[in-house]
């Protein structure tokens, strides 16, 4: 674990709730955030979405004519990652010098929609151009580093729902690479008319909440919000007295070069970013004591990561944890990566595992596994892996050890 960067700040926003705590409170409760649908009207295979409720407070730094332009992904990457520094301590000069990474998938896509549904049913008489301009993936990133007086290397990835979880080892890498000793690493996405659409024409939403893993499960539930984490090479956090909340020890990626939207039939990338992973932070497979799974819901991507956890973890898999964050939060797309690794440093940090939700009786095709099911789990575990996989084979797992490194 020489190469291990700690994690010394984070930031959550999803539909439990609009900070850390909050998320934390749910996964020990097993609280579900998944309920009807209410940002528009949509009628299909399901009704339902884990929305986030509440305005959230526009950004103090902002001129009042952009801060009013936000969208809501803006809004919630500027909120995480605001939590994100205030809990690691960055000040303005931490700041300033900081790389900032963030992943994304649509942007403003629903503010966009906004605009034309409203020209389109004559409440408007014009375009608000201004509006659009959330559309672009690279807006978020502009508003975080704007708010928080962020300088250093800046980038905007969008792997499908991998990409916060690529955002995370990327900044990793630039602090390793020696191009920032501090990074901030978001993921942001909000729910949008075209991402619900797409996956119901894609029959991939369960019309209940999802039950990723159960014999009955239907497809995925939408959800949206945003993660962040503050990255640091672990002796620049020693010398100015923070303490790593975790650390990244390892991380990896794969590539299943196999079709837009279906995994590769037995998880040929996935299998690679995980094993590779380990290999990073130089640990054997036994040393995995929780997986917090990509855990979609839908029939072939749990049955496949199932195969991938099986190809990995071999004999020891009926005795790992493994439990899916989506069942609470939904599928935050390109928020999950950053969301699920949050969750997945408080379990490590508190020694409760996030439940799997909905889960009623496990697919008796997976065999004997433990998949945490109805509430958070008292648990002391020191590595976990989080795992996300996107559309188009766009694999990512981390590897996370405590904080102290024990």
């Amino acid at each position: 674990m020489s190469g291990a960067i700690a994690i010394t700040g984070l930031g959550a926003v999803s539909a439990v709730g609009q900070d850390v705590p909050a998320l934390a409170a749910a996964v020990r409760e097993g609280r579900c955030g998944i309920a009807p649908l209410t940002l528009f009207r949509y009628h299909g295979r399901s009704s339902l979405a884990a929305e986030v409720r509440g305005a959230l407070a526009a950004p103090v730094a902002l001129p009042a004519a952009s801060a009013r332009r936000l969208s809501r992904p803006d809004r919630f990457a500027v909120a995480a990652a605001s939590e994100a520094c205030r809990d690691a301590g960055l000040d303005p000069a931490l700041r300033r010098a900081a790389a900032l990474t963030l992943g994304a998938t649509t942007g403003g896509m629903f503010e966009s929609e906004e605009e034309y549904r409203r020209r389109h049913a004559g409440e408007a008489q014009r375009f608000r151009l201004s509006r659009l301009l959330g559309t672009s993936l690279t807006t978020a990133a502009s508003v975080v580093a704007q708010t928080l007086g962020i300088h250093g290397p800046q980038a905007t990835v969008s792997t499908a729902c991998s990409s916060s979880a690529l955002a995370i080892a990327l900044a990793a890498d630039a602090i390793r690479r020696g191009r920032a000793r501090v990074a901030l690493a978001v993921g942001t996405d909000g729910l949008c008319r075209l991402t619900y659409a797409g996956f119901d024409a894609l029959q991939a939403l369960d019309p209940e909440p999802c039950r990723p893993f159960d014999v009955a499960r239907r497809g995925l539930s939408l959800g949206e919000g945003a993660g962040a984490l503050v990255l640091e090479d672990a002796a620049h956090a020693r010398a100015r007295g923070a303490k790593p909340r975790a650390l990244l020890v390892g991380h990896a990626s794969g590539t299943d070069a196999h079709h837009v939207t279906a995994p590769h039939p037995e998880g040929a990338g996935a299998r690679a970013a995980f094993r590779g992973a380990l290999a990073a932070a130089s640990l054997p497979a036994e040393a995995i004591d929780y997986v917090n799974a990509h855990g979609s819901g839908t029939r072939q991507n749990d049955a496949v990561e199932v195969a991938v956890l099986r190809a990995v973890l071999g004999s020891r898999l009926a005795r790992v944890p493994i439990s899916s964050t989506k069942s609470q939060i939904g599928h935050t797309l390109g928020a999950a990566g950053a969301l699920e690794a949050v969750a997945t440093v408080l379990a490590l940090e508190g020694s409760i595992l996030p439940p799997t939700l909905g889960l009623r009786e496990p697919d008796p095709g997976f065999g004997e596994l433990d998949l945490v099911p109805t509430a958070g789990r008292r648990l002391p575990i020191a590595v976990a892996a989080s795992s996300s996989y996107g559309f188009g084979g766009h694999n990512v797992t981390l590897i996370l050890a405590r904080g102290d490194g024990r």
